[in-house]
Order: structure tokens, then sequence, then C-alpha cells
């Protein structure tokens, strides 16, 4: 399930014997684990226990064994987290399928992952109950925005709260912070778009995927201005050389790609309809004009390395190879 449907499980379902808690959103994450603790926990200094999973391996996996089966102390249920915790096939069926299995239904396992890894797919087994804490599309982080802001007396349209998670590039517990920001700023009324560009810092990621997509509009004066501002903010020219290479590549595959905007979006590990745009805009700049690109970032970058161009003269030249070759 995604993490916006936990809460309706816990109220409706009760308690599952195991949930994997997996994604890279470090706020869903902590959040998942809190609904979790405050709904089946009493007195948790007794009946809470924290593992480290990358220490539990072979033999070591009879402690969480122990963990588990043990009884919570006046409360009706026991609650043992275990971070990062990815088991081998072989210490699954060994020490942990019959537990797993049939497990004891006074004790409730957290597993909290930040990604997967080899070995046994947790998420998949019927014992396991797979919360995706994975970063949220814009949508549904623009609405948490709205809805959040609403309940603070403020009103902001559907399009401001989507600059808000694209700013934020979807990360919630950024999300969360620039939203507390706004509530302590406006305490009420309505949310202009000038306000938003005042006081939500626009991550750096953000910008330099406004920059690039300059270069397909062929927009240099918005391009110019993102990296002067850049490198004014961070002073790391090579960060936005590493980004226009990246940006570059990406296009050079997806137009040199036969594959559908589906499979791309599986191999690039980008949405269906990022690939989509980004399929568009290489178009625009060309299969030529690409590959020429690449060679130039690269080559700058090489000679960065080697001492031969500073990362001022670097960046300069990249420049007038976007725009004026």
């Amino acid at each position: 399930m995604k993490f916006t449907d936990l809460k309706n499980s816990l109220n409706e379902e009760g308690a599952k014997s195991i949930y994997l808690l997996e994604g890279d959103d470090a706020y869903f994450r902590n959040k998942a684990e809190a609904m979790i603790k405050k709904r089946f926990v009493q007195m948790p200094e007794l009946n809470f226990t924290i593992l480290n999973g990358e220490t539990l391996k072979g033999g070591s996996l009879t402690e969480l064994i122990s963990a588990v089966e043990s009884v919570p102390f006046m409360s009706e249920k026991r609650l043992v987290k275990v971070v990062e915790f990815h088991p081998s096939d072989i210490d699954y069926e060994k020490y942990l399928k019959k537990t797993f299995e049939n497990f004891p239904p006074e004790t409730v396992l957290l597993i909290v992952n930040t990604e997967g890894r080899k070995g046994v797919e947790l998420k998949r087994k019927a014992c396991v109950t797979f919360v995706d804490c994975n970063r949220a599309d814009e949508e549904t982080v623009a609405r948490w925005a709205y809805v959040t802001l609403k309940r603070a007396d403020i009103t902001a349209s559907a399009e401001i709260c989507l600059m808000i998670a694209k700013y934020c590039l979807c990360n919630m517990s950024r999300v969360s912070v620039e939203v507390e920001k706004i509530i302590d700023y406006k305490k009420s009324g309505t949310l202009s778009k000038e306000e938003v560009d005042a006081l939500v810092y626009k991550d750096a990621e953000y910008k330099i995927y406004e920059m690039t997509n300059a270069v397909a509009r062929r927009d240099f004066d918005t391009f110019v201005a993102i990296q002067t501002d850049l490198c004014r903010k961070a002073g790391d020219e090579n960060s936005i050389l590493a980004g226009l290479f990246s940006y570059f590549k990406t296009l050079l595959t997806i137009i040199l790609s036969d594959e559908s905007d589906r499979q791309l979006s599986e191999l690039l590990k980008m949405k269906e309809y990022g690939v989509k745009r980004s399929r568009e805009q290489a178009l625009n700049i060309g299969e030529e004009k690409l590959k020429s690109l690449v060679e130039t970032v690269y080559s700058v970058q090489s000679d960065i390395k080697f001492g031969k161009l500073s990362t001022e003269n670097a960046l300069q030249t990249v420049n007038n190879a976007i725009f004026f070759k």
C-alpha cells in the first residue's frame, strides 16, 4: 500500500503482523513508524525494541526471533523495529520462514529500509504488509500542501501548491518544513506566487532542472540567470557541469533508443511523463548537437581534473557550445 493508505488501514483493519516501510522519503518512513507506534504500543520503554538489521545474519537472527517471541509487559502488543534488514533467501528459509508465517499475535514487527537490496523480496511475502515510502508524485504532494495550508486558514490554489511540490522536488521532508515556514509567516489569508517564490527555497537540483529546460527552449537569458544564481549561492561550477552532462547524456540515450517511454522510465529511473518530455526536448536539440554537447562537457571536465582549465572557463566553454555553435 502507499503511505497515504496506511492510516485507513490501521483504523479499519487493525494490526498486521509484519510491516515493511521501504522507500527514499524519510518523512514518509518516520510518519509511518510514528503512526504504527502510537496505534499499538503502550509503555514503549518496556515494549519497544530496536535492532540493527545489518548485524542480523545467519545464527545471529536468533536475536530477532527471540525479540519477536517475547511477551509484552502489561500491554496488548509489543513492537520490534529492525533498521536496514535485507536477509538472504537462505537465511529466510532457514531462520525466519517458520516464525514469519506463524507470527506471534502479541507482536508487531516493523522493518524500516531506505531501499531494496539483493536478498529475499520481503515485500512479496504474503505475511508482510508493504508500505511504499518512496517519494510521492507532484499531485499527491501538492494535495498534501493544499490540505495542510487550508487547515491553517491559508488559501492556496492548486497551481501554487504544485509550485511548492516542484521547488522541493517532492521531497516530503523539505515540503513539510517549507509549508510550516509559510504558515508561520502568513498566519492566514491567500497565498500568492510571489510569496512562494520569496519564502520557499528552490532545491539546487530543481534549479538545474529549470536551467536545462531553458536549453531546449533556447532561452539564453533564463539559462544564464539561473546559472549565475547557482554560482553565487553555491559557488560550485562543477555541480552545474555535472548536471548538464547528466541532462545531455539522458537526452542522447532517449533519442538513440528504440525502447518505449515506459521501458525507458524503468531503465533510467524516471517518471514516464518525464521521459516523454525529455524525448521532446531531445528532438528539439537534435541528435548531432546532443552528441557534440556530451563530448564537450566530458572534455572540459577532464581538462579541469588535469588542471588545464579553470571551472569558470570550462562552464563558459559549455555555454558557448550550447547557444553559439
